[in-house]
Protein backbone atom coordinates (compact mmCIF):
# COMPACT_ATOMS: atom_id res chain seq x y z
CA UNK A 1 0.00 0.00 0.00
CA UNK A 2 1.01 3.59 -0.64
CA UNK A 3 -0.54 6.50 1.24
CA UNK A 4 0.47 9.75 -0.43
CA UNK A 5 -1.63 12.35 1.41
CA UNK A 6 -1.45 12.59 5.21
CA UNK A 7 -1.19 15.20 7.94
CA UNK A 8 0.06 15.54 11.49
CA UNK A 9 0.13 18.13 14.26
CA UNK A 10 2.39 20.26 12.09
CA UNK A 11 -0.83 21.08 10.20
CA UNK A 12 -3.19 23.58 11.75
CA UNK A 13 -6.11 21.15 11.57
CA UNK A 14 -4.53 18.06 13.17
CA UNK A 15 -3.55 17.17 16.72
CA UNK A 16 -1.90 13.82 15.95
CA UNK A 17 1.86 13.45 16.41
CA UNK A 18 3.74 12.63 13.24
CA UNK A 19 5.34 9.60 14.86
CA UNK A 20 1.92 8.26 15.89
CA UNK A 21 0.74 8.53 12.29
CA UNK A 22 3.82 6.70 11.00
CA UNK A 23 3.48 3.92 13.56
CA UNK A 24 -0.10 3.40 12.42
CA UNK A 25 1.08 3.18 8.81
CA UNK A 26 3.71 0.59 9.79
CA UNK A 27 1.08 -1.48 11.59
CA UNK A 28 -1.01 -1.52 8.39
CA UNK A 29 1.89 -2.68 6.24
CA UNK A 30 2.03 0.54 4.21
CA UNK A 31 5.14 0.50 2.06
CA UNK A 32 5.53 4.23 1.38
CA UNK A 33 4.01 6.96 3.54
CA UNK A 34 4.01 10.57 2.40
CA UNK A 35 3.77 13.23 5.08
CA UNK A 36 2.18 16.24 3.38
CA UNK A 37 1.48 18.78 6.09
CA UNK A 38 -0.23 22.03 5.17
CA UNK A 39 1.50 25.20 4.10
CA UNK A 40 -1.32 27.56 3.17
CA UNK A 41 -0.06 31.16 3.30
CA UNK A 42 -2.64 33.93 3.45
CA UNK A 43 -5.36 31.46 4.38
CA UNK A 44 -8.64 33.36 4.26
CA UNK A 45 -9.85 32.40 7.74
CA UNK A 46 -7.70 33.93 10.47
CA UNK A 47 -9.02 31.41 12.99
CA UNK A 48 -6.77 28.76 11.41
CA UNK A 49 -3.00 28.89 11.28
CA UNK A 50 -1.82 27.09 8.18
CA UNK A 51 1.67 28.46 8.29
CA UNK A 52 4.36 25.87 8.87
CA UNK A 53 7.37 25.78 11.19
CA UNK A 54 9.56 24.50 8.39
CA UNK A 55 12.68 24.04 10.54
CA UNK A 56 10.92 21.92 13.17
CA UNK A 57 8.93 20.07 10.50
CA UNK A 58 11.88 19.06 8.36
CA UNK A 59 13.91 18.15 11.44
CA UNK A 60 11.14 15.77 12.54
CA UNK A 61 10.82 14.33 9.04
CA UNK A 62 14.53 13.50 9.12
CA UNK A 63 14.34 11.99 12.61
CA UNK A 64 11.32 9.81 11.91
CA UNK A 65 12.55 8.80 8.48
CA UNK A 66 15.85 7.60 9.92
CA UNK A 67 14.29 5.95 12.99
CA UNK A 68 11.92 3.77 10.95
CA UNK A 69 13.94 3.42 7.76
CA UNK A 70 13.94 -0.36 7.93
CA UNK A 71 10.18 -0.55 8.37
CA UNK A 72 8.70 2.06 6.03
CA UNK A 73 9.77 4.55 3.42
CA UNK A 74 8.95 8.05 4.63
CA UNK A 75 8.23 10.40 1.73
CA UNK A 76 8.95 13.98 2.76
CA UNK A 77 6.22 16.18 1.39
CA UNK A 78 4.03 19.24 1.60
CA UNK A 79 0.51 20.22 0.69
CA UNK A 80 0.63 23.75 -0.68
CA UNK A 81 -2.45 25.94 -0.57
CA UNK A 82 -2.24 27.68 -3.93
CA UNK A 83 -3.71 31.14 -4.41
CA UNK A 84 -2.90 33.83 -6.94
CA UNK A 85 -1.13 36.05 -4.39
CA UNK A 86 1.06 33.51 -2.57
CA UNK A 87 3.12 31.98 -5.36
CA UNK A 88 6.42 33.47 -4.21
CA UNK A 89 5.88 32.24 -0.65
CA UNK A 90 5.09 28.77 -1.97
CA UNK A 91 8.20 28.74 -4.17
CA UNK A 92 10.34 29.82 -1.23
CA UNK A 93 8.97 27.02 0.94
CA UNK A 94 9.47 24.27 -1.64
CA UNK A 95 12.98 25.50 -2.38
CA UNK A 96 14.10 25.62 1.24
CA UNK A 97 14.39 21.84 1.71
CA UNK A 98 14.84 18.82 -0.59
CA UNK A 99 11.26 17.59 -0.45
CA UNK A 100 10.28 14.39 -2.23
CA UNK A 101 6.74 15.31 -3.14
CA UNK A 102 4.48 18.37 -3.36
CA UNK A 103 0.69 18.39 -3.53
CA UNK A 104 -0.85 21.58 -4.89
CA UNK A 105 -4.34 22.16 -3.53
CA UNK A 106 -7.05 24.80 -3.44
CA UNK A 107 -8.63 25.44 -0.05
CA UNK A 108 -9.35 29.07 -0.92
CA UNK A 109 -10.55 30.67 -4.14
CA UNK A 110 -11.61 34.10 -5.33
CA UNK A 111 -10.58 35.61 -1.98
CA UNK A 112 -12.66 33.20 0.14
CA UNK A 113 -12.15 30.06 2.18
CA UNK A 114 -14.17 27.65 0.04
CA UNK A 115 -15.68 25.83 3.02
CA UNK A 116 -17.05 29.12 4.40
CA UNK A 117 -20.82 29.64 3.98
CA UNK A 118 -20.25 33.08 2.48
CA UNK A 119 -18.48 31.51 -0.51
CA UNK A 120 -21.65 29.84 -1.71
CA UNK A 121 -24.41 31.89 -0.06
CA UNK A 122 -26.41 34.07 -2.41
CA UNK A 123 -24.84 32.63 -5.57
CA UNK A 124 -26.22 30.12 -8.03
CA UNK A 125 -24.45 26.78 -7.83
CA UNK A 126 -23.55 27.15 -11.50
CA UNK A 127 -21.76 30.43 -10.74
CA UNK A 128 -19.96 28.97 -7.73
CA UNK A 129 -18.64 26.07 -9.80
CA UNK A 130 -17.57 28.19 -12.75
CA UNK A 131 -15.89 30.64 -10.40
CA UNK A 132 -14.03 27.93 -8.52
CA UNK A 133 -12.77 25.99 -11.54
CA UNK A 134 -11.89 29.16 -13.46
CA UNK A 135 -9.80 30.26 -10.49
CA UNK A 136 -8.03 26.88 -10.29
CA UNK A 137 -7.27 27.00 -14.02
CA UNK A 138 -5.99 30.57 -13.85
CA UNK A 139 -3.64 29.78 -10.97
CA UNK A 140 -2.32 26.55 -12.49
CA UNK A 141 -1.44 28.37 -15.70
CA UNK A 142 0.89 30.54 -13.63
CA UNK A 143 2.14 28.29 -10.82
CA UNK A 144 3.96 25.07 -11.70
CA UNK A 145 6.02 24.13 -8.63
CA UNK A 146 3.97 21.13 -7.52
CA UNK A 147 3.79 17.48 -8.52
CA UNK A 148 0.16 16.43 -8.12
CA UNK A 149 -3.09 18.39 -7.91
CA UNK A 150 -4.92 17.56 -4.71
CA UNK A 151 -8.67 16.84 -4.44
CA UNK A 152 -9.62 18.43 -7.76
CA UNK A 153 -13.36 18.59 -7.07
CA UNK A 154 -13.20 19.49 -3.37
CA UNK A 155 -15.92 22.08 -4.03
CA UNK A 156 -18.40 19.18 -4.15
CA UNK A 157 -18.00 18.83 -0.40
CA UNK A 158 -19.24 22.33 0.35
CA UNK A 159 -21.67 23.34 -2.37
CA UNK A 160 -25.36 23.39 -1.53
CA UNK A 161 -26.05 21.76 -4.89
CA UNK A 162 -23.90 20.15 -7.56
CA UNK A 163 -24.92 21.54 -10.95
CA UNK A 164 -25.16 19.59 -14.17
CA UNK A 165 -21.83 19.02 -15.92
CA UNK A 166 -22.81 21.28 -18.81
CA UNK A 167 -22.59 24.30 -16.50
CA UNK A 168 -18.86 24.04 -15.79
CA UNK A 169 -17.27 20.92 -17.27
CA UNK A 170 -15.45 22.77 -20.03
CA UNK A 171 -13.26 24.22 -17.27
CA UNK A 172 -12.62 20.79 -15.72
CA UNK A 173 -11.57 19.52 -19.14
CA UNK A 174 -9.18 22.44 -19.55
CA UNK A 175 -7.67 21.75 -16.11
CA UNK A 176 -7.00 18.05 -16.72
CA UNK A 177 -5.57 18.80 -20.17
CA UNK A 178 -3.26 21.37 -18.59
CA UNK A 179 -2.16 18.87 -15.92
CA UNK A 180 -1.37 16.26 -18.55
CA UNK A 181 0.47 18.74 -20.79
CA UNK A 182 2.53 20.03 -17.85
CA UNK A 183 3.46 16.52 -16.72
CA UNK A 184 1.56 16.99 -13.46
CA UNK A 185 -0.42 14.32 -11.66
CA UNK A 186 -3.81 14.00 -10.05
CA UNK A 187 -4.63 12.25 -6.80
CA UNK A 188 -7.40 9.90 -5.79
CA UNK A 189 -8.26 11.23 -2.35
CA UNK A 190 -10.19 8.72 -0.26
CA UNK A 191 -11.54 11.26 2.22
CA UNK A 192 -14.62 11.34 -0.04
CA UNK A 193 -15.57 7.95 1.40
CA UNK A 194 -15.36 9.29 4.96
CA UNK A 195 -17.67 12.12 3.93
CA UNK A 196 -20.14 9.65 2.36
CA UNK A 197 -20.17 11.52 -0.95
CA UNK A 198 -21.43 8.55 -2.94
CA UNK A 199 -20.62 8.79 -6.63
CA UNK A 200 -18.93 12.16 -6.11
CA UNK A 201 -15.56 10.57 -5.48
CA UNK A 202 -12.46 12.75 -5.47
CA UNK A 203 -11.95 13.01 -8.38
CA UNK A 204 -15.08 11.57 -9.93
CA UNK A 205 -14.56 8.53 -12.12
CA UNK A 206 -15.34 10.66 -15.17
CA UNK A 207 -12.78 13.33 -14.23
CA UNK A 208 -10.15 10.65 -13.75
CA UNK A 209 -10.92 9.14 -17.16
CA UNK A 210 -10.71 12.58 -18.75
CA UNK A 211 -7.22 13.01 -17.28
CA UNK A 212 -6.12 9.62 -18.64
CA UNK A 213 -7.64 10.35 -22.07
CA UNK A 214 -5.73 13.63 -22.11
CA UNK A 215 -2.51 11.63 -21.78
CA UNK A 216 -2.08 11.92 -18.03
CA UNK A 217 -0.52 8.96 -16.29
CA UNK A 218 0.66 10.30 -12.92
CA UNK A 219 -1.91 9.25 -10.29
CA UNK A 220 -1.28 8.97 -6.56
CA UNK A 221 -3.62 7.64 -3.87
CA UNK A 222 -3.96 9.14 -0.43
CA UNK A 223 -6.19 8.98 2.62
CA UNK A 224 -5.89 12.67 3.55
CA UNK A 225 -5.70 11.37 7.11
CA UNK A 226 -5.51 13.92 9.93
CA UNK A 227 -5.65 11.28 12.66
CA UNK A 228 -4.06 7.88 13.00
CA UNK A 229 -7.33 5.96 12.69
CA UNK A 230 -7.78 7.26 9.12
CA UNK A 231 -4.34 6.31 7.79
CA UNK A 232 -4.69 3.95 4.85
CA UNK A 233 -8.45 4.46 4.66
CA UNK A 234 -10.04 2.82 1.59
CA UNK A 235 -6.82 2.77 -0.41
CA UNK A 236 -7.87 -0.49 -2.06
CA UNK A 237 -10.97 1.29 -3.39
CA UNK A 238 -8.72 4.01 -4.83
CA UNK A 239 -6.56 1.41 -6.57
CA UNK A 240 -9.72 -0.03 -8.09
CA UNK A 241 -10.69 3.41 -9.38
CA UNK A 242 -7.28 3.76 -10.99
CA UNK A 243 -7.61 0.39 -12.72
CA UNK A 244 -11.13 1.20 -13.90
CA UNK A 245 -9.80 4.40 -15.48
CA UNK A 246 -7.39 2.35 -17.58
CA UNK A 247 -4.24 2.88 -15.51
CA UNK A 248 -1.71 0.11 -15.03
CA UNK A 249 0.55 1.96 -12.59
CA UNK A 250 0.41 4.20 -9.54
CA UNK A 251 2.85 7.07 -9.17
CA UNK A 252 5.32 7.42 -6.31
CA UNK A 253 7.93 10.12 -5.79
CA UNK A 254 11.47 10.60 -4.57
CA UNK A 255 13.38 13.88 -4.81
CA UNK A 256 10.45 15.31 -6.81
CA UNK A 257 10.96 12.66 -9.51
CA UNK A 258 8.10 10.34 -10.40
CA UNK A 259 8.44 6.57 -10.21
CA UNK A 260 5.77 4.05 -11.17
CA UNK A 261 4.64 0.90 -9.37
CA UNK A 262 2.43 -1.70 -10.99
CA UNK A 263 -1.17 -1.82 -9.84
Amino acid sequence: MYDYHTHSSFSGDSDEALETMVLRAISLGIKEYAVTDHYDPNYRNAAYDFGLDSEAYTRELERIGEKYSGKIKLVKGLELGIQHDVTEACRAMTGAYPFDFIIGSFHCAEGFEICAPEYVTGRRAEDVYRGFYAYVLQCLKLYKDYDVLGHLNVIDRYAARIPENEAYYDLVEDIVRLLAADGKGIEINTSCFRYNMGERTTPTADMLRLYVLAGGEIVTVGSDAHRASDVGFMLDRARGMARDAGLKYLATFENRAVKFVKL
